[in-house]
């Protein structure tokens, strides 16, 4: 059979203000059908706009060279994407190839139930009566795993997990059986576990549905459980192909050398927390923590007749000073409530919970004020937590501002240069605003804006999670550099086991708001005692398709164990 997907010298340039940007150079590539063809490499590199042109889904201000021929899953039909008409290219959307888009809650229209949008994309293609439209929808709904897809038919998208949305987007994708999926950054924002089953259900669009897909992605452990062929893009050139058992073993270009060699791995943080714990005092143990929990106890009250929601339930645990503790577990096991708590964003409801010594349990404003300047808080996405309307020094000059140190952000550009320069950021991207700096760098700010105020504890909220794998390994080395260097306490917050492997002393793993395992790091992942932590581990994909299979295999195993 012909390729599904046929890209000939694709070049695609966009004209802006500055000139024209050229963000695609001389592609050629074929994907075949039935085969999981990954586009891999860094943000800018191309391969998402590469994978949009699929679908003619270019904006206007792109010019294009080449051809894009899509083929019809059986072979009957093919055509150029560049040459067709608008009414052409509608028909060819869905039918001949879908897109799986990075955020499924954007993808997603808030008012309408997620039948009706399934339904939406089958009347556009073809004559359905409502009956066996709706009919449709909860077949392919029955077909991802949603459970209760009779009921759930009917129900609004927030009414959805995460993973449930990612599932719904997919069942979009393949309600009208096209020949190829465009699945771009699938599992980004996902838990290692949901990431796992979104994985597993794409693997069964391959398998049951005979979809040949593109994943777009710069997680390589990813790559290594999914692909059946790799693509790596540079600078928006192809650099190197190959079958993914041969990029993974022997990948000929320095680049892909360097991604691989970037993707952190469990097992890698032992000789760190060994360095940091050499370099401790003798009398480290016996210091004031800097942060006890002691039976912590947070519940959000019910609303509109809703029970309350226990987030965070009897934990207890302690941050010494200079210590990197680790917090892991999926979305909502209450890590991100605990983070909160400590930096007085969310009212503790039981139990004991000591900041530098201030009891927040029932704490006063004007009790906890002196304390605020001594915790700093990195957010999960900088992108939203910087104000668009103020330059980065601006930004970065907030909490000395705030604080009483400096009385502007002029008076302090001078402490803020040294910040940046602390962050490996150059002083002039403090004239510059938080959109025109890329991922990396904004995360980079927002490291100088927590130490502004040299605090002794630093709280980091799924950091790196958003980030290309060698921009997160820029960042992780940061942090450690920072932490050695100014001796802070730190309290990582992240659901990827691998990262957190890498900066913590030690690793509290939480579920469903209690702990379930604590211990070192070699302790916690190299030999885990609760299921829990077993599932969490087997479910991270590791770079190397050979040992990704065996993992995949035991996360199989432990999920039977589970549900029998």
């Amino acid at each position: 059979m012909k390729d599904v997907v046929d890209i000939q010298d694709l070049g695609i340039s966009f004209s802006t203000d500055a000139g024209t940007v050229v963000a695609v150079d001389g592609v050629t590539l074929s994907v075949h059908p039935g085969e999981v063809l990954a586009i891999v490499g860094e943000s800018g590199s191309g391969k998402t706009v590469t994978a949009k042109s699929i679908l003619g889904l270019l904006p206007e201000t792109a010019s294009t060279r080449g051809a894009v021929i899509l083929r019809h899953k059986d072979g009957s039909d093919e055509n150029d994407v560049f040459q067709v008409s608008r009414a052409k290219l509608r028909h060819l959307r869905g039918r001949d190839a879908a897109m799986v888009f990075q955020e499924p809650s954007t993808a997603l229209n808030p008012v309408y139930p997620v039948g009706w949008q399934i339904i939406e994309g089958l009347r556009a293609h073809g004559k359905h009566t409502r009956a066996e439209a709706r009919a449709q929808a909860i077949d392919i709904l029955r077909r991802v795993g949603i459970p209760d897809p009779e009921v759930r038919v009917d129900h609004y998208p927030h009414q959805f997990s995460g993973g449930q949305k990612q599932r719904i987007v997919i069942a979009q994708a393949l309600v009208l059986d096209p020949g190829v999926i465009i699945a771009d950054e699938p599992t980004t924002a996902l838990d290692v576990t949901v990431q796992a089953e979104i994985l597993d259900l794409l693997r069964r669009c391959r398998d049951e549905f005979g979809t040949s897909i593109v994943l777009i992605t710069h997680n390589m452990g990813v790559v290594a459980d999914l692909a059946d062929r790799v693509a790596v893009m540079f600078q928006g050139r192809i650099i190197e192909q190959a079958d993914v058992e041969t990029l993974f073993s022997s990948p000929r270009e320095p680049y892909t050398k360097q991604l691989l060699a970037a993707v952190p791995r469990v097992g890698q943080g032992l000789a760190g927390a060994r360095d940091r714990a050499e370099r401790r005092q003798e009398d480290w143990a016996e210091q004031t923590p800097v942060v006890e929990a002691k039976d912590l106890r947070i519940v959000y009250p019910g609303r509109f007749r809703q029970p309350d929601f226990v987030a965070v339930d009897s934990v207890s645990f302690r941050i010494r000073p200079g210590e990197v503790l680790g917090l892991v577990g999926e979305s909502g096991s209450g890590k991100t409530t605990i983070g909160r708590g400590i930096a007085g964003l969310t009212k503790v409801t039981g139990g004991s919970l000591l900041v530098h010594g201030v009891e927040m349990n029932g704490v006063r404003e004007r009790h906890f004020r002196p304390v605020r300047p001594r915790i700093g808080f990195v957010f999960q996405d900088p992108a939203t937590s910087f104000n668009p309307l103020l330059s980065i020094a601006e930004c970065v000059a907030e909490p000395l501002i705030v604080h009483g140190e400096a009385g502007s952000a002029a008076e302090a550009r001078g402490r803020v240069d040294e910040l940046l320069e602390a962050v490996q950021l150059p002083k002039a991207f403090g004239d510059r605003f938080p959109h025109e700096l890329s991922g990396g760098q904004r995360q980079r700010a927002s490291l100088a804006r927590a130490i502004a105020l040299q605090p002794e504890l630093l709280i980091a909220d799924e950091p790196t999670s958003a980030l290309d794998v060698s921009v997160q390994a820029k960042v992780l080395d940061l942090f450690d550099e920072l932490q050695r260097e100014l001796g802070f306490a730190a309290l990582f917050i992240s659901h990827d086991l691998a990262v957190v492997d890498m900066l913590a002393d030690r690793i509290v793993v939480l579920y469903h708001g209690k702990v379930v395992e604590e211990g070192t790091g070699e302790t916690v992942l190299g030999s885990p005692r609760d299921p829990y932590t077993q599932r969490l581990l087997a479910s991270l994909p590791v770079p190397d398709p050979i040992e990704q299979a065996k993992r995949r295999a035991r996360w199989d195993e432990l999920r039977a164990a589970d549900v029998s």
